[in-house]
């Protein structure tokens, strides 16, 4: 369990000024908390309607994530912007090798050490998902948020073609940053907030 959060007064006015911006009250609550962090993370309003969901795959993620499933992170970037929770970030000991990137490699790494049900928060390298994807991981969640222009969009593509339980996004952009916050969205949600409850400052 995540112990209770102290939000910001500065958190709390951003949050207040991005949705005096954006209307985000038709998304299902799971959805808008990711939606939100994820603008609040890149002051990009865009990302509204370039993030794809499932309400049902988050509910299931957010309850094994409070249960303790284990976290990895494709770089210590992302492992750096997830502050609460322990994650296992293998990059440091992976090795590239003939058709085998290493970030591809350090996702065999760390499924050799946490198996099945993770969470994986991939937003840095396309190959990670594309590796991930090549396994039979059987993730509790999959956010893909890889950024660039050779590869991202369309290892995100594979990412909802695959059926997984999963957070996305269509265009090229995404980064460590905003994968990082989806994945705090979910950790910022308590168990015991019944998902019903509107979002206000208090549970931002």
């Amino acid at each position: 369990m995540t112990p209770d959060r102290i939000v910001h007064p500065i958190e709390q006015e951003s949050f207040r000024r991005l949705r005096s911006r954006l209307d985000t009250s038709h998304f299902p609550p799971l959805t808008r908390a990711v939606v939100e962090r994820v603008i609040h993370s890149a002051a990009d309003l865009e990302y509204a309607t370039d993030l794809v969901c499932d309400e049902s795959a988050l509910e299931a993620a957010h309850a094994a994530l409070h249960a303790g499933a284990p976290v990895v992170a494709d770089v210590e970037m992302v492992a750096a912007g997830i502050t609460r929770r322990e994650t296992v970030c293998r990059l440091k000991e992976a090795t590239a090798g003939p058709g085998l990137t290493r970030s591809a490699h350090a996702v065999r790494l760390a499924y050799e050490q946490v198996g099945p049900g993770a969470l994986w928060v991939i937003g840095c390298a396309p190959t990670a998902l594309e590796e991930l994807l090549r396994l039979d991981a059987a993730p509790a969640l999959v956010i893909g948020l890889p950024v660039g222009f050779v590869g991202a969009a369309e290892s995100k593509a594979a990412l909802r073609a695959s059926g997984l339980p999963a957070v996305s996004n269509v265009s090229e952009k995404g980064g460590s940053a905003v994968a990082a916050a989806a994945f705090n969205a979910l950790l910022y949600t308590p168990l015991t907030t019944p998902l019903t409850t509107p979002l206000t400052k208090e549970n931002v």
